[in-house]
């Protein structure tokens, strides 16, 4: 009995063409985002965002490929990213009742003479004024905030599922920054993200005027302290 092969490798045939169009017009796309997001990092504008935003998120691998490919810097790709993820979340959050917000703070930003002890919740703050984060922990408490300084991602995933925030600011460089928007995005939290200005182990530095403004966002203004204040870095 002879078998005929000729259905199935129709088949195949056909199989293979599909993807290879399939991956041609995935790669078409992801140039023609990457030029989109390239034109937005040249001009500090961003164009068709909820569009790249998705292409984002279902090419993010190939689309940095690319972003590698035409010389674009590793820091400028994750800083666009999250500037493209603070603009789509910003109506988010603004509609989260800061009650229902906290602020996480790396452990980088203390001084190297802290005198501030781990505990269960992460550093906890003496407000001795050997540093800045004394003095806006203060502030951002009396908006309402729940705030930790932590030294790790295991530390906020403990205290996402203590406390259960509905939206996180997050500050840190720029890797760790992304690496906790992606975090939060799969445990469905609205997250903002302010990166430092500094970067290191060891004091690094935070422009509290872009914490300031983020944390500000859809607050009553009776909940803002008339004192509000902008420590010096």
């Amino acid at each position: 009995m002879t078998i005929d092969y000729t259905p199935l490798s129709s088949l195949i045939f056909l199989i293979g063409e599909a993807t290879i169009i399939l991956i041609a017009s995935a790669v078409v796309v992801a140039f023609i985002l990457v030029i989109i997001s390239l034109y937005s990092i040249r001009t500090g504008k961003l164009y068709i965002p909820q569009t790249l935003r998705a292409g984002i998120v279902l090419m993010e691998g190939l689309m940095k490929a690319i972003f590698r490919l035409v010389g674009l810097e590793d820091r400028e790709m994750l800083a666009f990213f999250i500037k493209l993820h603070n603009t789509m979340n910003k109506a988010a959050f603004e509609k989260i009742p800061v009650a229902e917000r906290a602020l996480f703070m790396p452990q980088c930003l203390r001084s190297s003479q802290c005198p501030a002890h781990l505990s269960q919740e992460g550093l906890k703050c003496t407000s001795c004024g050997r540093c800045t984060v004394g003095q806006a922990q203060k502030m951002l408490g009396r908006m309402g905030y729940r705030i930790f300084i932590v030294p790790g991602s295991s530390f906020i995933k403990r205290m996402v599922q203590k406390y259960r925030p509905k939206a996180l600011i997050g500050i840190g460089c720029l890797s760790e920054v992304k690496e906790g928007i992606d975090m939060a995005d799969k445990m469905g939290l609205v997250v903002m993200g302010v990166v430092t200005i500094r970067e290191g182990c060891v004091e690094t530095i935070v422009e509290w005027s872009e914490v300031y403004e983020v944390a500000l966002l859809g607050l009553d203004p009776a909940s803002i302290p008339e004192d509000l204040h902008i420590p010096a870095n």
